[in-house]
């Protein structure tokens, strides 16, 4: 009788062993199987400092429409955490909607990719101070982007010099500040096309060009969806770009 019942016993453990292995497994696979998943994943995180209430959205252009992505609610502590998976780099907002009423400086845009992305800033400075790491399409971004605004900030100052109201010009003047605004425009486009033809291997360069020169003549923005890498040009704007020029001609 003992004999039977320690059979019994071991059988028993037996089966708690199998059952342990099979759920340590199953475990395995499952985790085996969200590494894979994330290998294609975008992790963007980081610290809004001083902010205590406010929404923060994850957003980006889908079929011509800016479209919420995930969102998180953030309550006494500006830490936030987003994962998005993505195929190719492409740019992403971070819009903050905090209870303040006003709509000015509340969205950071970033050319968002692949792996570990850090966005650090501050309620009241949150576009304009805001600190991006970990995205190598983003420091590209930004350098055309910082080039960029110089172009704006001549523009403004010609366009406040028209209309300026106090010692309005004359129209020798006027025009003589239009040939100006129109040289820096010019100076604008030759940057852009030329950015965008010198760095094929960056995916800033075909959305550059969609953004800031699509009404370029046809045939440089052709030359630039050329040169493109081939990485380059099966990402999401190097395809939009060639469908774009095909629409073109």
């Amino acid at each position: 009788m003992e004999q039977i019942q320690t059979f019994f016993m071991i059988f028993a453990a037996q089966k708690i062993n199998m059952k342990y292995i099979l759920s340590l497994f199953l475990v395995a696979v499952l985790l085996i199987g969200c590494e894979k998943k994330s290998e294609n994943a975008m992790h963007v995180s980081g610290t809004i400092d001083g902010l205590k209430k406010g929404t923060l959205f994850l957003q980006h252009i889908k079929d011509s429409s800016l479209t919420t992505i995930d969102s998180v609610v953030i309550k006494g502590n500006g830490d936030f955490k987003f994962e998005h998976d993505i195929e190719s780099p492409e740019v992403f907002y971070l819009y903050l909607e905090k209870a303040d009423n006003n709509d000015i400086n509340d969205r950071i845009i970033f050319f968002g990719e692949k792996g570990d992305i850090t966005i650090n800033t501050a309620w009241n400075t949150f576009d304009s101070k805001a600190e991006i790491t970990g995205s190598k399409s983003q420091e590209t971004f930004q350098e055309c982007r910082d080039i960029l605004s110089r172009f704006n900030t001549k523009d403004l100052e010609y366009v406040q010099a028209m209309i300026r109201q106090e010692n309005p010009l004359d129209s020798l003047q006027l025009d003589s500040v239009q040939k100006l605004a129109n040289k820096n425009s010019l100076r604008r486009y030759l940057y852009v096309l030329n950015f965008a033809l010198t760095n094929p291997d960056s995916p800033v360069s075909p959305y550059m060009a969609l953004t800031e020169a699509s009404d370029a003549n046809p045939k440089y923005l052709d030359s630039i969806s050329k040169a493109l890498s081939p990485e380059v040009a099966n990402s999401k704007y190097g395809k939009t770009l060639k469908a774009y020029l095909a629409k073109t001609n």
